[in-house]
C-alpha cells in the first residue's frame, strides 16, 4: 500500500500541488467488485483545500487517473454502519449517498480517522459522524478536542519530504564544485564532514576573539544596574509621599460627598412637600363654595363648578410612591372624601328640587294649550337645567351613584309631566279631527259637554296602541247619515262606518293640515329634549359606526341603567348613545301608543286618511333618519310607519275584496260601475297626494293590484249581467278607465292604459256587429249563396245563369228592402242602443257612428257583389249610400 501511495503521490497529485494523507482501497456495495482508491489530499497552497479524490487504475495498463474529485466541505455525514461491530462497509454523503466497502476494517478506520482529523482542523466541526466507535475518534485527536492534525502531517512528511526549490539550487551548486560527488558518494559526504569541521573551528575561535567586548559589555550593564537602583529609591520616596496626598484626598473627598448627599435629601424633601402643597390643597373660598355656595344663581352655581373641579384636581392627583402612607396625606384625602360626598349630596337635593318644580311649573301652564293644538315649550327649563351641565359631569366621574339616582329622578318626573302634555294635546288634536268631518260637525252641535266629548274620544285608544273601547258614537253619526250614502257593497273606499265619497276636499286638507301638525309638534319637542338630555347627562350623541337602527327598545328602569355602566368605568360612544335612546323611551314611552291611536281614529273618519298619513309620516320618518337613523324619534316613527303602512295594505285589501262581492241590479242597465268611478276617485286623490312623495313605490304597486282588480272585476260583473249585453258594460267601463288612465298619467299603468283601450275598441267593434247584426236579411242570405257557388268553382260571371241567382231572383230581394223599410229598421236600432247605454259615458254618438260604418261597410260589398256577378245588368239597391247617411244623421238629431 505504501508504495501505490508514493506512486500516487508522484503521478496524479504532486502535478497538481497536493498531498496525500490517506488512502483506502473500495468498490462500490452491491455491484460488480471493481476496486478503486478513496484519497484524503490537501493543497499545498494556501488557503488549504481538502478533497476526497475517487482515483482508478486504467484498464490499458499500469498507471492511474483521478476519476471524480469531491470538497470535503460538501461531505454532510460519513456512516461507518456500525459502531460496535467491524464491518468494512461506510457511507458518504455527499450531494448524494455513495456507498463503498473497503478491502479491509484497518483501511476503513484509517481513512475515516483522517477524515475526522481534517474535519476538526479546517472544517470546525462541519460533518457529522454516525456509527462510529468513540474509541476510535478520542485515538485521533489524543490532547483533546482542539488537537489539530499535525501529528498526522508529520508522520506524512517522515515517511516523504520533497526538497523546494532552493534547496535544491545549493545542492546543485555544491555538487558541481566537486568533479566526483555523483560517482563517489563517500568521498564526497568525508569532504563535506571536513569543511563542517574547518567551519565549527573558525566559529570558535571568533568567539573566543570577542571575550573582551564581552568583558566591556558586562561592565556597562553592571554600571546601568546601579543606576537604575538609584532610580527605583527616588521613585519609591516619591511613592510614600503621594501615598499621604492620597489619604488627605480621599478624606476631603468623602467628606464632599456627605455634604452633596445632603444638600440632595433636602433638595428632594423641599420638591415632595412643594409637590403636596401644591397639588393636595384646596382653597378656603372652594371649601365654602362647596359647603355653603349657593346653587340657585349663576355665579353661584360658577362658584361651585370651580370649587368642584378643584377638588377632583386635587383627589385625582398622582400621587408618587410613599406618599399614601403619610399620615398628613390620609387626612387630606379623607378631608377630600367628606367633602365630595356632602357637595354630591347637596347638589343631588338640589337638582331634585328643580325637577319636582319643574313638574309642577309646567302643569299650570298646560290649561293654556289645552284648546290649541300646540304643545308646550321646555326650553327654559332647560337653558336653566344646563347651568349645571358641568356639575352633573363633575358628579358622573365622582359619584355614579348619585348621577345613576339623578337620571332616573329625572326620567320618572319628566314621564309624567310629558305623558300629560302629549295626552292632552292628542286629545286636542282628536277633537279637532273629528270636527273636520260632517259627522264632527253634527256631533259637535249636540246638547254635550265638553267632558263627554273627551271621553269619547279616549275610548278610541288604548295602552297597547290598537282600537279598543266603544265606538258608539261614531255608529250612531254613520247611521243617521246613512240615507244619503252609498250602499257599502258598492263602495271602492268604504273603511269602517263612514264612506270617503261624502267627505269634500276641504276637510280632507284640514286632515292632513291636523296630523301634519301633530307631526311638527312632537318633531322638535323630541330633538330639543334629546339635545338637552345629551348635554345635561354629558353623554354622546354621534352617530355609531354600525350604521343599523333597533325597532324594539326595551323599556328602561333604573335597573336598566346600572346595567349600562359600572362605576369607574369609561363607556364607549355606543353604550352611551343606547342610554339617550333608553331614556327617551321611558320619557316619551306614551308617543308611539297615542300616534297609534291617532291613527286608528283617522283610518276611522275616512279611509282616504291613510294615504296622506302614508305620504306625511314617510316623510318625517325620512327626515329622522337622515340626522340619526338609530334615534329615538326615527324608531319611534319608523314603528309608527310600519302601522301606517299595514292600514294602507289593508285599505287596498278590503277595496279588492269589496270589488269581489260588488252585487249589481238585475232591472236596471249597469253603465260605469260604482268601483269604476270611485278608483278614478281614489287615482286622482292619490297623485295629488303622492305627487313628489317618498313611498311612490308602495302607491304604484297598490296601483298594479287594485287595476287588476278592478280589470277581473269588471269582466265578473259584465258575465253577470242580465239587463245590459256583455259587450256593453266592457265598452264603457274600459273607456272610462282608459280616458281615467290618460287623464292622470300614471307611469307604472301605462301597459293597463294600452289594454283597456285595446278592450274598449275590441268590445265596441263586437257590439255594433251584433247590434247591427244584418239589417238586409234576405239579400244578404242571396249574396251568402253567390259567394258559395263562387267557391265551389263558379265564375263570377256566370253566377246569373244559375236558376236561384238569377237577375230576376236578385231583383226580387232588392225590391223588399226600400228605403222607408231601411230608415225605420235604423230606426228601431237607434233606440235599442239608446237604451243599452248610459248617460253619463256619453258613447252613444260613438256606437252610432261606428255602426253607420258598418252598414256602409256591408253596403259597399253588396254593391261590389253585384257588379262582378251580374255585369251590365243595370240592377242597384234602392237606396244610396247617401241615403244611409241622412238616414243616420236624421234619427240621431231626432232623438
Amino acid at each position: 500500500m505504501t508504495a501505490i501511495k508514493h506512486a500516487l503521490q508522484r503521478d496524479i497529485f504532486t502535478p497538481n500541488d497536493e498531498r496525500l494523507l490517506s488512502i483506502v482501497n473500495v468498490c462500490k456495495a452491491g455491484k460488480k467488485k471493481r476496486n478503486c482508491f478513496l484519497c484524503a489530499t490537501v493543497t499545498t497552497e494556501r488557503p488549504v483545500q481538502v478533497n476526497v479524490v475517487k482515483v482508478k487504475k486504467s484498464d490499458k495498463g499500469d498507471f492511474y487517473k483521478r476519476q471524480t474529485a469531491w470538497a470535503l466541505r460538501d461531505l454532510a455525514v460519513v456512516d461507518a454502519k456500525d459502531a460496535v461491530k467491524e464491518s468494512p462497509e461506510f457511507d458518504l454523503h455527499f450531494d448524494k449517498v455513495y456507498k463503498w466497502v473497503a478491502s479491509s476494517t484497518v483501511e476503513k478506520n484509517t481513512f475515516i480517522s483522517c477524515i475526522w482529523k481534517l474535519n476538526q482542523r479546517y472544517l470546525r466541526k462541519k460533518i457529522d459522524f454516525i456509527n462510529v466507535s468513540s474509541q476510535l475518534l478520542e485515538e485521533s485527536v489524543p490532547s483533546g478536542e482542539n488537537q489539530s492534525v499535525a501529528g498526522g502531517d508529520e508522520e506524512a512528511v517522515d515517511e516523504y519530504q520533497e526538497l523546494n526549490a532552493r534547496e535544491e539550487q545549493d545542492i546543485e551548486i555544491m555538487m558541481e564544485g566537486c568533479e566526483y560527488a555523483i560517482s563517489n558518494a563517500e568521498a564526497f559526504a568525508e569532504k563535506l564532514s571536513r569543511e563542517l569541521q574547518v567551519l565549527d573551528g573558525a566559529n570558535i575561535q571568533s568567539i573566543m576573539a570577542s571575550e573582551k567586548q564581552v568583558n566591556i559589555l558586562m561592565k556597562l550593564l553592571d554600571e546601568a544596574l546601579k543606576e537604575v537602583d538609584q532610580i527605583e529609591l527616588k521613585l519609591s520616596s516619591y511613592e510614600e509621599m503621594l501615598q499621604s496626598v492620597k489619604e488627605q484626598m480621599d478624606q476631603i473627598s468623602e467628606s464632599n460627598h456627605l455634604i452633596h448627599l445632603s444638600n440632595t435629601n433636602n433638595v428632594k424633601l423641599l420638591s415632595e412637600i412643594e409637590f403636596l402643597v401644591n397639588h393636595m390643597d384646596l382653597a378656603k373660598g372652594h371649601i365654602k363654595a362647596l359647603q355653603e355656595g349657593d346653587l340657585t344663581s349663576s355665579r353661584g352655581i360658577e362658584a361651585c363648578t370651580n370649587a368642584a373641579d378643584a377638588l377632583l384636581q386635587c383627589m385625582n392627583v398622582a400621587l408618587r410612591p410613599g406618599h399614601d402612607m403619610l399620615h398628613a396625606v390620609k387626612q387630606q384625602q379623607q378631608r377630600f372624601s367628606d367633602l365630595r360626598e356632602q357637595f354630591a349630596r347637596r347638589l343631588a337635593s338640589h337638582l331634585n328640587s328643580v325637577f319636582v318644580q319643574q313638574g309642577h311649573d309646567q302643569s299650570s301652564t298646560l290649561a293654556q294649550h289645552s284648546a290649541e293644538l300646540t304643545l308646550p315649550n321646555h326650553h327654559p327649563f332647560h337653558r336653566d337645567l344646563l347651568r349645571y351641565a358641568k356639575l352633573m359631569e363633575w358628579l358622573k366621574n365622582t359619584d355614579y351613584g348619585k348621577y345613576e339616582g339623578l337620571t332616573k329622578n329625572y326620567m320618572d318626573y319628566l314621564s309624567r309631566l310629558y305623558e300629560r302634555e302629549i295626552k292632552d294635546f292628542f286629545e286636542v288634536a282628536k277633537i279637532k279631527m273629528t270636527g273636520t268631518t260632517r259627522e264632527g260637525k253634527k256631533f259637535a252641535t249636540l246638547p254635550r259637554k265638553e267632558s263627554a266629548v273627551k271621553q269619547e274620544t279616549e275610548s278610541l285608544h288604548g295602552s297597547s296602541g290598537k282600537l279598543t273601547g266603544s265606538t258608539s258614537s261614531l255608529n250612531k253619526l254613520s247611521v243617521q247619515s246613512s240615507g244619503n250614502r252609498r250602499s257599502q257593497s258598492s263602495s271602492l273606499l268604504d273603511m269602517g262606518n263612514m264612506s270617503a265619497s261624502d267627505l269634500d276636499v276641504a276637510d280632507r286638507t284640514k286632515f292632513d293640515k291636523i296630523f301634519e301638525q301633530v307631526l311638527s309638534e312632537l318633531e322638535p319637542l323630541c330633538l330639543a329634549e334629546q339635545d338637552f338630555i345629551s348635554k345635561f347627562f354629558k353623554l354622546q350623541q354621534h352617530q355609531s359606526t354600525s350604521g343599523t337602527t333597533t325597532n324594539e327598545v326595551e323599556e328602561m328602569d333604573g335597573l336598566a341603567l346600572s346595567r349600562s355602566y359600572t362605576s369607574g368605568v369609561p363607556q364607549t360612544v355606543s353604550s352611551e348613545k343606547d342610554m339617550i335612546r333608553q331614556m327617551m323611551t321611558k320619557i316619551f314611552r306614551c308617543i308611539e301608543p297615542e300616534l297609534n291611536n291617532l291613527i286608528a281614529l283617522g283610518d276611522k273618519i275616512d279611509s282616504f286618511n291613510s294615504l296622506y298619513m302614508l305620504v306625511k309620516m314617510s316623510h318625517h320618518v325620512w327626515t329622522a333618519q337622515n340626522v340619526d337613523p338609530a334615534s329615538f324619534l326615527s324608531t319611534t316613527l319608523g314603528n309608527v310607519l310600519v302601522t301606517v303602512k299595514r292600514n294602507f295594505d289593508k285599505c287596498i285589501s278590503n277595496q279588492m275584496k269589496q270589488m269581489d262581492e260588488v252585487k249589481i241590479s238585475k232591472k236596471s242597465k249597469v253603465g260605469i260601475l260604482p268601483f269604476v268611478a270611485e278608483f278614478e276617485e281614489f287615482a286622482a286623490l292619490a297623485e295629488s297626494i303622492f305627487k313628489n312623495a317618498e313611498r311612490r313605490g308602495d302607491l304604484d304597486k297598490a296601483y298594479i293590484k287594485l287595476i287588476r282588480a278592478v280589470f277581473d272585476s269588471v269582466e265578473k260583473v259584465a258575465n253577470e249581467s242580465q239587463k245590459t249585453p256583455r259587450d256593453v258594460v266592457m265598452m264603457e267601463n274600459f273607456h272610462h278607465i282608459f280616458a281615467t288612465l290618460s287623464r292622470l298619467k300614471i307611469s307604472c299603468l301605462e301597459a293597463e292604459k294600452k289594454e283597456a283601450k285595446q278592450k274598449y275598441t275590441d268590445h265596441l267593434q263586437s257590439y255594433v256587429i251584433y247590434s247591427l247584426g244584418q239589417p238586409l236579411e234576405k239579400l244578404n242570405h242571396f249574396f251568402e249563396g253567390v259567394e258559395a257557388r263562387v267557391a265551389q268553382g263558379i265564375r263570377e260571371e256566370e253566377v246569373s245563369y244559375q236558376l236561384a241567382f238569377n237577375k230576376q231572383e236578385l231583383r226580387k230581394v232588392i225590391k223588399e228592402y226600400p228605403g222607408k223599410e231601411v230608415k225605420k229598421g235604423l230606426d228601431n236600432l237607434y233606440k235599442k242602443v239608446d237604451k243599452h247605454l248610459c248617460e253619463e259615458e256619453n258613447l252613444l254618438q260613438v256606437v252610432w257612428h261606428s255602426m253607420q260604418d258598418e252598414f256602409i261597410r256591408q253596403y259597399k260589398h253588396f254593391e261590389g257583389l253585384i257588379a262582378r256577378c251580374y255585369p251590365g245588368s243595370g240592377i242597384t239597391m234602392e237606396f244610396t249610400i247617401q241615403d244611409i247617411l241622412d238616414y243616420c244623421s236624421s234619427i240621431a238629431q231626432s232623438h
